[in-house]
């Protein structure tokens, strides 16, 4: 032994050397039993349990804690061997590799468990908005991870991170206001999303365009008009701008006024309103509150007007077109006339 300490080599002994060898030698022995350990018995015990995010959290963190052990081997080799002036920066190094590491396992574990997440709530949701945001939020929070790890790295070694900020702070403020209506968008985008004034299928209004939701996108949305026309809306448009949600309406308020002759007697103006009651209430696609009433005395009629509501089981267009069509089978039938304006000139002869 005393032959092996007489060997010097970089101003160590040899059997300094080797023990520093044996570290690392271990470290990636006990790293690689670590890795089997949770890839050959752990995730097998994690599979037979109901809930996915163990599972997740196995696969996530056996990297990481695989690379620590080596790490770990490392540095205690390397505790054992003496160099000259480059204690500091290798454990600088050190610190930094480490702080790396933690990042990893961090940014791994959380991105799992966020995608375990997100893919539960769009598989539960029939909105396709979460799976655009998803990827998004996803490598935002990864990213923001990452940036803090880094910081955190650089910071431990000695660098003025504050200066730093500050450079890419009047930067990200450059770019922030060049991209200020693409991240409006966004978060228009986020709070349909969140608030979810319609949902694709609903027919809406907005900024006067009338048509159906087609598509809602991370940035803008798309509307198929009632002409047929494909319109992209950008998103930033649902927060600034009032949206009217048709769909969502409980009901439809559609209004009748009907000009009967001014020959018409009133025991006929009632059977009209009777007629009128009954055509409405007959009828499954209207609610069952409505007003029929004579209304007034025109230049050229007499006016009986009908409001009613239709209800969800009915169409906007053609439940009012059956009843009008009723409306002028049952009078034509009645004999009840409608009038047409009229005017009679009274001339005088001296």
């Amino acid at each position: 032994m005393e032959r092996f300490d007489s060997l010097i080599y970089f101003g160590n002994p040899i059997t300094e050397w080797l023990i520093a060898l044996a570290y690392i030698i271990g470290s990636v022995v006990v790293a690689r039993l670590v890795y089997r350990l949770f890839s050959k018995v752990l995730k097998k015990f994690t599979a037979s349990t109901d809930s996915k995010l163990d599972d997740i959290i196995v696969d996530s963190i056996e990297e990481p804690i695989a690379l620590g052990f080596v790490l770990l081997g490392f540095y205690l080799g390397y505790s054992h061997l003496q160099f000259e002036g480059s204690g500091d920066i290798v454990d600088s190094i050190f610190q930094v590799v480490v702080l790396l590491d933690f990042t990893w396992l961090a940014a791994r574990l959380l991105d799992a468990v966020l995608a375990n997440v997100i893919l539960s709530v769009g598989a539960a949701s029939k909105d396709s908005m979460i799976n655009q945001i998803g990827p998004i939020l996803r490598k935002t929070l990864r990213s923001g991870v990452w940036i803090l790890g880094v910081i955190t790295a650089m910071n431990n070694v000695g660098f003025d991170v504050g200066a730093m900020l500050a450079g890419v702070g009047i930067g990200g403020l450059a770019l922030a206001m060049a991209a200020k209506d693409y991240v409006a968008n966004i978060f228009g985008g986020i709070t349909v999303f969140v608030d979810k004034p319609f949902k694709v299928g609903d027919r809406i209004i907005v900024n006067g365009i009338d048509g159906t939701v087609k598509e809602i996108g991370i940035r803008s949305s798309r509307i198929i008009t009632l002409q047929g026309r494909m319109v992209t809306i950008p998103n930033n448009s649902f927060t600034s701008s009032p949206v009217e949600n048709i769909t969502a309406e409980p009901s439809r308020k559609v209004s009748i006024a009907l000009g009967l002759t001014y020959d018409t007697s009133p025991e006929r103006i009632q059977e009209a309103i009777e007629l009128l009651n009954k055509i409405i209430s007959d009828r499954t696609d209207t609610e069952d509150e409505f007003t029929v009433w004579f209304h007034s005395f025109g230049d050229f009629s007499l006016n009986v007007n009908c409001t009613y509501y239709i209800n969800k089981s009915g169409h906007w267009a053609n439940t009012q077109g059956g009843v009008n069509m009723e409306i002028l089978k049952k009078f034509n039938e009645a004999k009840l006339d409608f009038a047409f304006p009229t005017q009679t000139i009274v001339t005088e002869t001296p």
